[in-house]
């Protein structure tokens, strides 16, 4: 494993307990960062901040993502607590199930969209006034290849990662001047507790989209999501770093 050097950086990582998201508090750590997790999921957030305390400072903090007042009061207690933040990575998602545009229930489509979207605009609205204080930030997104693509059958999942895609270009122009730099990651499907919202029509047809023909590992996107966390990245902003084994096409 290469070293990447974050040594006394404070990283908040949403929906850090499992998945994507551990791992890239596993690999954050192991880089001499501090970290807060942002979760939903009391229960599991208390045993992931058990097991990842061997590896370095890690505090866990249940919010709902989705409201406003509690993500302002989680940036502000990560701030008082912990001094600063210099990374946000934007991970926590949802799936949402699959079916034809026609047949989702509107109320799963609007909470797709208010987890994989509009919580990721709440966290950057109240993190990035932080980061322009101090002079330093780097945001890290995790959207997905469906957000360049387009996969059928999960219209809402779709729309979301390609809202988090634009969303990461223009809130990098907006702070471009101002030491933060924001980027996004669109990986394949990694095998996670996601595939349970999924259909195995719609695991199989991804994996056959996959020319390397297997799922991205966590463990990849976390050193992916590492770099773009460090000093070292320091001129790509507002850029999409492909993670699909080839499947992308642009």
């Amino acid at each position: 494993m290469n070293q990447i050097d974050l040594e006394g950086r404070v990283a908040v990582i949403t929906g850090g307990a499992q998945g994507i998201g551990y791992a890239t508090t596993t690999r954050l750590l192991q880089s001499g960062a501090r970290a807060v997790l942002w979760d939903a999921d009391a229960a599991r957030l208390a045993v992931a901040c058990e097991a990842l305390a061997t590896l370095g400072p890690v505090r866990g903090e249940v919010v709902e993502l989705t409201d406003d007042a509690a993500v302002q009061a989680a940036a502000a207690h990560a701030v008082a607590t912990e001094g600063r933040i210099d990374i946000l990575v934007n991970n926590a998602g949802i799936t949402g199930g699959n079916a034809t545009t026609w047949e989702l229930d509107p109320a799963v489509w609007r909470r797709v969209i208010e987890v994989n979207l509009i919580a990721p605009y709440l966290t950057c609205r109240h993190v990035t006034p932080r980061m322009m204080a101090q002079g330093y930030g780097r945001i890290v997104n995790i959207a997905s290849v469906a957000g360049k693509e387009g996969n059928p059958n999960a219209s809402h999942y779709s729309a979301s990662k390609a809202g988090l895609i634009a969303l990461t270009k223009s809130l990098a122009k907006e702070v471009a001047t101002k030491g933060i730099l924001v980027n996004a990651i669109t990986p394949a499907v990694a095998r996670t507790a996601m595939f349970a919202q999924m259909t195995q029509a719609h695991i199989d047809y991804m994996l056959g989209k996959i020319p390397m023909g297997r799922f991205v590992e966590v463990e990849e996107v976390a050193a992916m999501v590492a770099w773009l966390s460090s000093e070292e990245c320091s001129f790509s902003t507002g850029a999409v770093f492909d993670l699909t084994g080839g499947r992308a096409t642009y």
